[in-house]
């Protein structure tokens, strides 16, 4: 066995990863204590030193991981996504750099591909991508044309809310949420327009109880699928191995008859 599978095989060790899982959970909270003045002021160095602990951890295992997988370490997402995380880390601290280090703490990300329920999440959400792209592009379409409506009809009276294409859209997007809808922007844009609740309560149907509901149920659907793929890939994990038990329980009891009748020959 080579150097390089050796690394390869010791990275994949489960201690390994849950001991770097360990270390960026770790660093996730220096990363949250340094955002308080108080602990700074008492225990900042020894944050400071705990976070260049936590990178030079970090930097060793995306070498160990170069120097076994070569080339096809970059054919892996969550790979890239830890280079890329660790590269901006070791930038100099500057000014404007500063903000960049911050984005360390997506690395707390990494718990998604440990945990299956939260990989179940991920891949409901990815699945449902092309569905939620329809959806989406039939909110917009929704959107834009009751932004035209609402800024021609109530524009003038109410500039704040429907001046332009953007505030109405925003404004649109607030009632769509529910959000002081009533009392904020409809009930007083009635008081001018009485008729406004013919605009306002058919939005908030297609928008919020149809449209927003096709994409909770979008995403539920592509979860249930996901989960029933990983349950169908156990499953057959499960009897595979329970045939490949029964087929060697098969050769034994061959073996020993075939042994028996040698016996009973002789």
């Amino acid at each position: 066995m080579t150097a390089r599978e050796t690394v390869a095989l010791w990275l994949d060790r489960a201690q390994v990863r849950y001991f770097i899982l360990g270390v960026i959970l770790f660093n996730a909270v220096i990363l949250g204590l340094e955002t308080s003045d108080a602990l700074m002021a008492d225990y900042g160095p020894v944050l400071k030193a705990l976070d260049r602990a936590c990178l030079v951890i970090f930097i060793l295992e995306i070498l160990l991981k170069l120097f076994a997988h070569r080339l096809a370490f970059f054919r892996n997402g969550w790979n890239l996504f830890d280079f890329t995380i660790v590269g901006i880390s070791i930038f100099p601290v500057g000014e404007g750099l500063s903000v960049l280090r911050a984005l360390r703490i997506l690395r707390l990300l990494r718990v998604v591909s440990v945990v299956p329920s939260l990989r179940r999440v991920v891949e409901g959400l990815f699945n449902a991508l092309p569905g939620m792209g329809s959806v989406f592009i039939l909110m917009a379409v929704l959107f834009y044309i009751g932004s035209v409506m609402a800024t021609k009809m109530f524009g003038d009276a109410f500039p704040d809310w429907f001046g332009s294409l953007g505030r109405s859209a925003y404004s649109l997007f607030q009632i769509m949420t529910l959000e002081s809808w009533s009392m904020g922007i409809v009930r007083p844009v009635m008081e001018v327009y009485a008729w406004a609740w013919a605009f306002f309560v058919p939005f908030i149907m297609v928008t919020t109880f149809a449209v927003v509901n096709l994409l909770v149920g979008l995403i539920v659907n592509s979860m249930q699928e996901a989960h029933a793929e990983e349950t169908d890939q156990a499953t057959g994990a499960y009897r595979d191995d329970v045939l490949h038990r029964l087929d060697g329980i098969e050769k034994q009891l061959s073996d020993i008859a075939r042994a028996t009748d040698a016996g009973a020959k002789k």
